[in-house]
């Protein structure tokens, strides 16, 4: 193993070449996630309407299956949580791309809505789980002490994905049909998954390393070095984890960004379009560069969440999120305006802080035991950002601009139960090793 004497710790690029094939593969997971889950499915839900249903005013319907799917996703959480920890992150990340690559075919080429609702179910739980469930363990496992960061570049598959992935699946479907765009994006995916099964490993000893690129010495000094192999669950059983107010805490604070930041993105198309009146490849244009800043963004946020503490963070995200939308929901094209780019800014936030907040509170020992029944709950709590924009949707004739009001109200209370609630490193050996105390 690595015993080179520098101490890299403020560092926020030395993650050796084995550790920057971890975070490419991370963010090329969420790249597909986001892609076929939220901004892609969500913003050709009028093709979709039109080609099961026969008009784009049912979008509200597909929107609201997204939302059943999203729930029923969940059942797939618990399964592909046991089964992490049985086979590993590095496997159960594979196959997960795998059936998603697949089961994204049934979903566009789906000839009813209950056929469409449950390939989205499964392709929402496959390909979710990959990136957030198991690449979550990878990061604890391989980034504890960095995961802000980490998270900052691999939540830049989410601005990727609004920048390429839209523009791509909207060409795709004009110029082949629903029936027929998912070929591409399906063969990419199950080409990714491969790639994992043969290439990622779950954790840094296997490539003869310390987690966070460190030194021997470093990792000897500041990390709980304590042995673990009787207790690999961390001491956390499902029952302790049920009744730990952190994980509720976690899972309640981080499910609501994501409501925010899903259900804003996911509509983005359609609130450009019909509520400030761009054409459709204006609106694509505009959410391409919205995500181009976006990149940077992930960047800062993670800079952020490594500087200041996850809790820190997510307070000024919250509160910067929150501005966005009002910017936004003022219907005044300076608001517009205004809002993309801070919107741009924040698109990978949320998503950093699912993985970043449980890290940061529970540390590496037992995560996968841990995140196995938080991230359902994140799960949850994620999907009802598809049903706030259904019901709004359906009771407007389409108009999505009150979900954005809704969404900054959310984001603002949840700034508050964050300062209150959250007990950042509270059960963090590795940062109970190096500052000598518990929070």
């Amino acid at each position: 193993m690595s015993s080179k004497k520098k101490d890299n710790r403020d560092s926020v690029v030395d993650f050796g070449g084995y550790g920057w094939f971890t975070i490419i593969y991370m963010l090329l997971m969420f790249w597909f996630y986001v892609g076929m889950i939220n901004d892609g499915s969500n913003n050709i839900a009028s093709y979709i309407a039109e080609r099961m249903l026969g008009s784009t005013e049912y979008v509200g319907q597909i929107s609201n299956c997204n939302s059943i799917a999203g729930i029923l996703g969940v059942l797939i959480f618990l399964v592909i949580g046991v089964l992490n920890r049985k086979i590993g992150p590095r496997k159960m990340s594979g196959i997960n791309c795998i059936i998603a690559g697949f089961t994204y075919i049934g979903v566009l080429n789906a000839m009813n809505l209950v056929l469409y609702t449950i390939m989205m179910a499964i392709t929402c739980g496959t390909i979710m789980s990959a990136g957030y469930l198991c690449g979550g363990v990878l990061v604890a496992n391989w980034f504890p002490k960095k995961k802000g960061i980490v998270m900052g570049y691999t939540t830049m598959g989410h601005n990727l994905a609004t920048a390429v992935y839209v523009p791509i699946i909207v060409a795709l479907v004009t110029s082949l049909g629903v029936n027929r765009a998912c070929y591409p994006i399906s063969i990419a995916c199950i080409i990714l998954g491969i790639l994992g099964i043969l290439f990622i490993r779950d954790t840094p000893f296997e490539r003869n390393m310390y987690p966070d690129n460190a030194s021997k010495e470093v990792y000897e000094k500041y990390y709980d070095t304590s042995d673990d192999e009787g207790d690999a669950d961390g001491g956390w059983t499902v029952k302790k984890l049920l009744k730990c107010d952190q994980v509720w805490c976690a899972a309640i604070s981080t499910g609501i960004f994501q409501i925010c930041s899903v259900g804003t993105m996911s509509q983005m198309l359609n609130r450009t379009t019909n509520g400030f009146g761009f054409s459709t490849a204006t609106a694509v244009t505009i959410m391409s560069v919205c995500a181009v800043v976006g990149v940077v963004g992930s960047f800062l946020i993670g800079v952020l969440d490594q500087k200041i503490g996850t809790k820190r963070a997510m307070i000024v995200f919250g509160c910067w999120y929150a501005t966005a939308l009002l910017c936004n929901f003022t219907n005044t094209m300076v608001g517009f305006w205004i809002s993309i780019v801070m919107i741009g800014i924040g698109i990978g936030g949320s998503a950093n802080f699912t993985t970043s907040l449980p890290t940061s509170i529970f540390g590496r020992q037992g995560y996968d035991k841990v995140n196995s029944v938080l991230f359902p709950i994140q799960g949850i709590i994620t999907a009802l950002t598809f049903a706030i924009n259904g019901m709004v949707m359906n009771m407007t004739g389409g108009n999505i601009r009150m979900a954005y009001l809704i969404d900054a109200c959310l984001a603002l209370l949840n700034v508050l139960f964050i300062f209150i609630c959250v007990k950042d490193h509270k059960y963090n050996r590795d940062w109970i090793a190096e500052h000598g105390k518990k929070q």
